[in-house]
């Protein structure tokens, strides 16, 4: 189990109040609910708003340094606090294409990004019998930039399994220029593609789906107005992204909306007690779990060392993974940093498929996440690097 830490709750208004007075000391009483051992408090040494991948890490960890007592995860209310972590995660925007989440009641169509609709996504698959096999990606920011084309990949590799794959025609409509950021995984997935032949159209963006018609329209960035509708047998839809609505406008965010934060530190840039971390902020990395690990041991640095009143040193250099599932038992495992430099842990070349890379993904970072990351023990590979490197990274 994760160490136990007071959760708080209550509406995202009261929470938005709560953002809008920073620079007091004094915003309420708590609602709590708790373990036994935890009463009703007005005040803690360290609170973590939101209850992800990235308030539950630093949860853990600075459960260790001040005690579990002094710390508290806000799923969210009004408080007050000594030092603020926001970990608010990513906000999915299914209603800004037009025609959704409403067409997700029919058939054909599917999204890994919801619960509510990933099995529907399966649905699709197993249903498909002849037609375009359409994968998106929208014109926003988005967590896990490389599940929109994992999902193509693995939906090929199906059609194959099951004698389908001549009857697809795959389609990747993205609004970016390049299939990936970093120009040596994006050459390995171009020549993925070509060698299975599939089709990536760049600077489309999905704007509306016809659900009953089955048709999805897309418009073109590079020409603005100009759309296209392509029917289709199958739609993966990766939806539009923002920061949660009660971000966008308080005072912790930048003019996007995002937690403005150091890139280095993670100490926001204009409140010193306040940090984020993760998908809520505007670190200009790829927003991902590994991310978050990698994240989690300099922000558990950095507050550590402002807790006594010294300067953080510790910097975050971006460092960022997306395992590249390109079939049901082959990773491409891309790790990077601000740089948009390859930044690898293993001593071999990673833009190769690898059996091993796969047997990681699918065996070893499950166990990483559950029983180290989520426990504030795990703060990404860089130890694994310079040992594999012989200390040179």
């Amino acid at each position: 189990m994760v160490p136990l830490v007071a959760v708080v709750s209550g509406p995202r208004a009261q929470l938005f109040a709560c953002l809008l007075r920073l620079g007091t000391q004094q915003v309420g009483p708590l609602q709590l609910h708790t373990g036994a051992s935890h009463a009703a408090r007005n005040h803690y040494e360290v609170l973590v708003l939101g209850g992800g991948s990235g308030g539950i890490t630093m949860a853990a960890r600075m459960k260790r340094k001040v005690g579990a007592e002094n710390v508290a995860i806000v799923e969210p209310s009004e408080i007050s606090y000594r030092y603020l972590i926001i970990a608010l995660g990513i906000q999915l925007d299914y209603e800004k294409i037009k025609g959704l989440p409403e067409g997700f009641a029919h058939p054909k169509i599917g999204s890994n990004y919801s619960v509510k609709t990933v099995e529907k996504t399966w649905k699709a698959l197993q249903d498909f019998k002849e037609g375009n096999a359409i994968f998106t990606f929208p014109n926003t920011p988005v967590k896990c930039a490389g599940a929109p084309q994992k999902i193509m990949y693995l939906s090929e590799a199906y059609f194959r399994k099951t004698g389908k794959r001549s009857k697809a025609n795959i389609i990747f409509n993205t609004s970016l220029g390049a299939i990936f950021g970093v120009k040596k995984y994006a050459d390995a997935l171009q020549e993925i593609i070509q060698e299975r032949n599939l089709t990536v159209n760049y600077k489309k963006n999905l704007i509306e789906v016809r659900a009953d018609k089955q048709e999805a329209v897309f418009e073109n960035l590079d020409k603005p107005g100009e759309t296209q509708v392509i029917s289709y047998e199958m739609l993966h839809v990766t939806p539009p992204m923002s920061p949660p609505d009660v971000l966008k406008t308080s005072p912790v965010a930048d003019a996007a909306g995002w937690v403005d934060v150091d890139k280095e530190t993670l100490q926001h840039r204009r409140y010193p007690n306040v940090f984020g971390i993760g998908d809520c902020t505007n670190l200009p990395t790829s927003k991902t779990a590994a991310a978050v690990a990698a994240q989690s041991g300099i922000l558990d640095r950095t507050i550590s060392v402002i807790m006594k009143n010294q300067t953080p040193t510790k910097k975050y250099d971006g460092y960022t993974s997306c395992p590249l599932v390109t079939g049901y038992n082959r990773v491409i495992l891309a790790e990077f940093d601000y740089k948009a430099e390859p930044l690898e842990t293993f001593p071999f070349d990673q833009s190769k498929e690898r059996l091993s890379m796969y047997l990681m993904k699918a065996d070893l970072m499950p166990f990483l996440y559950w029983n180290m990351m989520l426990r504030g023990y795990w703060g990404g590979p860089a130890f694994l690097r310079k040992l594999f490197h012989l200390g040179m990274s």
